[in-house]
């Protein structure tokens, strides 16, 4: 018998909602096989079986609200014996009977959507769901807030007029709540450096020339690549700031922020430090693709000891990132560029990407940082090295 539990996806996390069970009590489900999707602050996230047998018991019914831990369901050989079910919590109890309401009583809705019509005032048997079954999802009610002024009487202009407050989405919440937090709490400092990308954009060429188009390797591959080797030789830019000490950690898990709709979130890339290029370049377009999708799985989300942001896709010169809490550090990366540099008395024109490092002064200081942005640099202009095991 194996319990299926709410897991925790940050350190923050204290309850996770249920969106659906994908999967009917009694059916047979397969280790790793999606078989429930909760829905977090940030995303919804996919629960994958963690041993194959039969859902033989769900616990938690959709749309309840349960604490990290708590069982949700149960896997089971034919013909085991279930244990005796744990009680619900009371918040949990309460919800199940409105889950329970007859069907034409209940919109169906995710826990996201149902919150934020709420909060707006919208009646959601009047917003038209553009989800699984008509289920209406965070978008269908941000476009029925978006359109409400289109209905106003004549002379109203269409859309949302000026001085009109626009309600925040659970994401924008979260990152506004978790990004103020940061800065209060956590001292920054930045080191920026500049890097000759020439021959890293001429060995990446080489390798992608034949590579099929699903294992190319992107300008941000070699980023984090570079990152996650180069963590691994400072252990200080891979810990956390706890009350007394330091938390000092094993692996090497880096966040990599994709921008969604609504903001960024950070899928975690583990043990990235031990990974391959390819395996890396392979691992973060389906991490990016499940984000975007919104099929997140659990281990996705969570655990992260290190972020990079990259906004070079959006020609941007350089920027400053805001720390994610508890990580003591995350890396800017902007455009990589042609611009004019003096090598060997003369100026010739060079591939040139501008990175920025923000630190949490509690953890590390600015030698360590220069040394970091310094190794990191030069694995980038000897990008060779990437390629050794």
């Amino acid at each position: 018998m194996t319990n299926v539990i709410m897991p925790s996806l940050g350190f923050d996390m204290t309850e996770g909602q249920l969106s659906r069970w994908l999967k009917s009590e009694g059916e047979q489900v397969e280790k790793g096989q999606a078989i429930a999707e909760i829905e977090t602050e940030k995303a919804t996230v996919e629960i994958e079986a963690a041993a194959s047998g039969i859902l033989a018991r769900i616990l938690v019914q959709a749309g309840q609200t349960v604490p990290v831990g708590t069982v949700i369901g149960v896997i089971a050989e034919a013909g085991e014996e279930i244990a005796a079910a744990p009680a619900p919590p009371p918040e949990a109890e309460k919800e199940t009977a409105e889950a329970a309401a007859p069907p034409e009583a209940r919109v169906k809705a995710s826990p996201v959507a149902r919150k934020m019509a709420e909060e707006a005032g919208l009646d959601l048997s009047r917003i038209t769901g553009t989800g699984p079954g008509g289920r209406v999802l965070e978008r269908d009610v941000q476009a029925a807030i978006a359109a409400r002024p289109a209905a106003a009487p004549p002379g109203i202009p269409a859309g949302p007029p000026p001085g009109a407050t626009v309600p925040l989405t659970r994401m924008r919440q979260t990152i506004a709540r978790r990004m103020a937090e940061s800065k209060a709490k956590a001292p920054h400092f930045y080191v920026t450096v500049e890097i000759n990308m020439d021959e890293a954009m001429k060995m990446r060429e080489q390798l992608n020339h034949l590579a099929p188009e699903a294992e190319r390797i992107s300008v941000n591959d070699l980023i984090v690549a570079a990152a996650a080797r180069t963590l691994a030789r400072f252990p200080a830019l891979n810990a956390s700031y706890r009350e007394g000490g330091l938390e000092m950690h094993s692996h090497v898990n880096i966040g990599i922020a994709v921008a969604l709709e609504d903001g960024l979130i950070p899928p975690v890339l583990r043990g990235a430090d031990k990974k391959t290029l390819k395996t890396i370049a392979a691992e973060s377009r389906a991490m990016t693709e499940r984000a975007r999708a919104n099929k997140l799985r659990s281990d996705d989300l969570g655990g992260g000891t290190f972020t990079v942001s990259n906004l070079g896709m959006f020609d941007v010169d350089e920027f400053i990132a805001i720390i994610n809490p508890p990580e003591a550090a995350i890396l800017a990366a902007g455009a990589v560029a042609p611009r004019p540099v003096a090598a060997g008395g003369e100026v010739r024109i060079a591939s040139i990407m501008k990175a920025t490092l923000s630190v949490d002064h509690r953890v590390a200081d600015g030698a360590q940082a220069g040394r970091f942005m310094q190794e990191f640099k030069k694995l980038l202009e000897n990008p060779v090295t990437l390629l050794i095991d």
